[in-house]
């Protein structure tokens, strides 16, 4: 069973290069026979007109599978930001008043002395 989906998955690789192989394999009869341009051999063309036909051909096959996948619906999410400021009045009612109780206020220090590392003298 794993070598059968294996064999599937390989060829759907190789569809797009299956005509490029064909003009590899069947040369000698596509320059003699199928070539449009072995009339006018100072054109150098060996087949490659009935090769870019094929690869057209090929293409042509895959374009609908593949446009309607680019036409399908593009989904666009719009985000934006609104900035609210709630107020619940509370300032208006109960100010804050700046001249707290002068007890409390004394209690904070700042030493920036004791933040600074120093090693222990000897």
């Amino acid at each position: 069973m794993k070598k059968a989906i294996v064999i599937v998955v390989f060829l759907f690789i190789l569809k797009p290069i299956l005509p490029v192989l064909e003009y590899a394999i069947n040369y000698d009869y596509i320059v003699k026979e199928l070539c449009e341009n072995r009339d006018k051999p100072k054109m150098a063309c060996n087949g490659k007109c009935h090769l870019m036909k094929e690869l057209a051909k090929a293409s042509e096959k895959e374009m609908p599978a593949s446009s309607d996948k680019k036409s399908a619906h593009h989904e666009f999410e719009v985000l934006f930001f609104e900035d609210k400021n709630y107020s619940l009045g509370l300032n208006q009612e109960f100010p804050i008043e700046s001249n707290l109780n002068s007890e409390y206020s004394n209690l904070y220090f700042y030493q920036d002395s004791i933040l600074v590392f120093h090693p222990p003298t000897v």
